[in-house]
């Protein structure tokens, strides 16, 4: 295979888990990011990757580690390595990305990415009173530290309440359902079956959290434990984030790997990412159901391609809820009967904070390998669609360099968010609305009107009357009027 030598290729993948009653026998966060890492180094071949490390790069979890890489390089005998720590808003393409084109730029010639959480460890826990103490760091910092600029949510939706990621994603999904022109029971029937046939190949994926492969009838009716969360989702449309997983990916030069005796049938070679990070809160966007970010990452990587993303052989959308992969295959082009994952999504596979790419970049790998001269698309949200990733793999050496390529500029340029303000017995039209559910029932509808001057305005009504009827009939479209109160009633 005749590859320049600064050619970044991902050499070694590998995944942990562990599924305990006894929390007291599991280990923390900590040990099964080390454990994924030492498993990716031995999947390449060559422990000896680990002594050669320049940097560990890890993104930000629900644990309390204020140096997480630091931790795992330490463990795996690896503490010549630079310390990274990806926050919470970072999208993982870029975590991916940047480390990719670290190597290429020759500034770097070993670097992991490791992810995991144990929210199953601390969930067992809480449920039995056993202790399930994480490492104390003593606030040590890392070497690099990444943050987000700017809010993924406005003030007004943190105001109203909106701040579960379920009740914008079930916004953004009644917003679909209106433009697409569907009823509500066609549209409840696609999103199951969607969802169903995600299950389907979680249960063929033996590293998946939940192979139970439920059906579509299972997945749409809010019984047996599977209660509404956010109309129209209950808890089967949603990630499932209480699991115990980590994954680990290791790149490095192909000089290092030729090196290093690295067999190529082991090299999966990124070919492009482009990222964009132009932020608009849901109740600003002009099209609650589309996202130009994807549509220019995918229209980038076309350009610098032979080929548009839509074509790869194995595709894996980021999966926290069905409007997700939706939205990505709309604004990607992608046949939404074509099979959308490899893992079978975070609601099945397992959905870690802020980690589930690794995972499906490990199982993405996995499968170019099995399937050589096959392309992969790899697709990261952050926020509630509020900035798009996409990345390109392949088993063969890429047709050009790598390319890691930010278009965040070009979309701001096209989405332009609406204004906001408040009314006071003003009509406004309902751009889109959820139902929100308690434990015991309907809490409230939280809808977004759209005033005559095109300005956004957030409402809550909890009338028993108007949440019985929004959850069987389509408000979208229709008027309501708004309360100087922020609450809001149907119009006459």
């Amino acid at each position: 295979m005749s590859v320049d030598d600064r050619t970044p290729v991902l050499v070694g993948v590998g995944t942990a888990s562990q599924r305990l009653d006894d929390p007291a026998g599991a280990k923390e966060a900590l040990g099964l990011m080390a454990e994924a890492l030492v498993a990716a180094a031995d999947d390449a071949g060559e422990s000896g990757l680990l002594s050669r490390l320049a940097q560990v790069r890890v993104t930000k979890g629900t644990w309390g580690y204020s140096d997480p890489a630091r931790g795992v390089a330490d463990a795996v005998g690896a503490s010549q390595a630079r310390s990274y720590l990806a926050d919470v808003g970072i999208l993982q393409t870029a975590v991916m990305g940047d480390a990719a084109a670290a190597i290429a730029s020759g500034s770097a010639e070993v670097i992991a990415v490791v992810g995991g959480e144990a929210k199953h460890r601390g969930l067992r826990a809480s449920i039995t009173g056993v202790e399930a103490p994480e490492t104390d760091q003593g606030g040590a910092e890392p070497d690099d530290f990444v943050s987000p600029h700017g809010m993924i949510i406005s003030q007004a939706e943190i105001d109203t309440g909106l701040v579960m990621a379920t009740h914008h994603y079930a916004m953004i999904e009644n917003a679909r359902r209106f433009a697409d022109d569907q009823t509500i029971d066609e549209h409840r029937d696609e999103v199951a079956e969607l969802w169903a046939r995600f299950a389907r190949v979680a249960a063929a994926n033996p590293d998946a959290w939940i192979q139970d492969g439920l059906d579509a009838a299972a997945i749409a009716t809010p019984e047996s434990g599977n209660r509404m969360l956010a109309w129209p989702y209950t808890k089967w449309h949603n990630s499932q984030w209480n699991v115990d997983q980590a994954a680990a990916l290791i790149f490095c030069a192909a000089g290092t790997a030729r090196s290093l005796g690295i067999a190529d049938d082991r090299w999966v070679f990124p070919w492009a990412a482009a990222e964009s990070n132009h932020m608009v809160p849901v109740t600003e966007r002009p099209e609650l159901h589309r996202s130009p970010g994807f549509a220019h990452a995918g229209r980038a990587l076309a350009d610098h391609l032979p080929m548009a993303p839509r074509e790869a052989d194995h595709l894996d959308l980021y999966s926290c809820f069905p409007i997700a992969v939706r939205t990505q295959a709309l604004e990607l082009g992608i046949d939404s009967d074509r099979d959308l994952t490899v893992t079978g999504g975070m609601t099945w596979a397992g959905g870690p904070l802020n980690n589930y790419v690794i995972q499906a970049a490990a199982k993405l790998a996995q499968r170019l390998r099995a399937d050589p001269g096959s392309t992969g698309l790899l697709t990261s949200i952050s926020g509630m669609i509020t900035k798009q990733g996409a990345s390109v793999w392949s088993s063969e050496p890429p047709p050009r360099p790598f390319a890691n390529i930010d278009v965040t500029n070009a979309v701001a340029a096209e989405l332009k968010p609406k204004p906001y303000r408040t009314g006071d017995g003003e009509p406004a039209t309902v751009v889109s609305y959820t139902v929100i559910w308690a434990r015991q029932g309907p809490e409230r509808v939280v809808a977004i009107g759209e005033f005559a001057d095109g300005a956004r305005t957030l409402v809550v009504s909890a009338d028993p009357a108007v949440m019985a009827a929004a959850a069987v009939e389509e408000f979208c479209g229709g008027r309501i009027i708004v309360g100087a109160d922020g609450s809001f009633a149907p119009a006459a």
